[in-house]
């Protein structure tokens, strides 16, 4: 079992930067890739951000390519989300998941966090 805790969400103004941080407890953590996901009402819950077991490869979707930044320091069981340069768009509640391939798909990854709340006003 892998345990997921996030925070570091809030409310923040359009062009602002935010923080995520998640922090894992229970198997290996080195063993897992690590992704950030997100949900914004009435929507699918979307792939955000990816990065290996090592930390050497990361994987972005599209629409947060250049804003945002995916790390980890395994010998805190930590993953991290820098946003910058935020947008309205970018409203959604944010899930750390953790799983064993890199890729953008929900399914592929079978642990997740309660999620935090990332709201950006215009």
């Amino acid at each position: 079992q892998v345990q997921l805790v996030e925070s570091g969400g809030g409310l923040v103004q359009a062009g602002g930067s935010l923080r995520l941080s998640c922090v894992a407890s229970g198997r290996i953590f080195s063993s897992y890739v690590m992704g950030w996901f997100r949900q914004a009402p009435g929507k699918e819950r979307e792939f955000v951000a990816a990065v290996t077991s090592s930390g050497g490869s990361t994987y972005y979707a599209d629409s947060v390519k250049d804003r945002f930044t995916i790390s980890r320091v395994t010998n805190k069981n930590t993953v991290f989300l820098q946003m910058s340069s935020l947008n309205p768009e970018d409203t959604a509640v944010y899930y750390c998941a953790a799983g064993l391939r890199l890729t953008k798909f929900p399914r592929d990854y079978g642990y997740w966090g309660q999620g935090t709340q990332v709201t950006v006003s215009s």
